[in-house]
């Protein structure tokens, strides 16, 4: 047998095999892959919890903005319900005010209308009372008595002018 090329090739291909099966190489290669992949599975994992939590924080997040929504709705709500009432009460109170301004305003005029009716009267009693003694003092003959009436009521009639205006 002639030792060529390929005998030459297959020794070296089994001494190479050889070596590395003798420097575990293989086993080197297997445990770095193995390291490799229990890396990436614990790579994995962590991003799995990592996602989970993430998931629970925004579960709890929406779940606190909900809450939040509820409440600023009810907050609101209660806002508007109180402010209705506040405008109903106002509003009853302002009517209520005006009503006794009204009736003070309407007692004030009477009273008014009733002390000018007594001045009115006051006025008209002294000038007949006047007028009865002018009479009286004057007493004279028909004829002149009534001039004296007809002076005596043009007075009066003036003097209740004045108090009019």
């Amino acid at each position: 047998m002639a030792i060529d090329a390929t005998f030459w090739v297959a020794v070296s291909f089994i001494i190479f095999f050889g070596l590395l099966i003798y420097l575990k190489i293989p086993q080197k290669v297997s445990e770095m892959l193995d390291k490799l992949i229990s890396d990436i599975k614990n790579e994995i994992e962590e991003s799995e919890k990592l996602r989970t939590e993430a998931k629970t924080l925004l579960d709890n997040s929406q779940k606190k903005l909900d809450t939040a929504q509820s409440v600023s709705n009810e907050i609101l709500e209660n806002a508007k319900k109180d402010a209705d009432r506040l405008l109903i009460e106002m509003n009853d109170k302002f009517h209520k005010s005006s009503e006794i301004k009204k009736n003070l305003a309407e007692n004030k005029i009477n009273q008014m209308k009733e002390a000018a009716l007594k001045d009115i009267k006051d006025a008209s009693i002294k000038i007949a009372v006047d007028s009865v003694k002018r009479i009286i003092t004057t007493s004279v003959d028909k004829s002149k008595l009534d001039a004296v009436f007809q002076k005596n009521l043009e007075e009066a009639k003036e003097e209740l002018k004045k108090i009019n205006s």
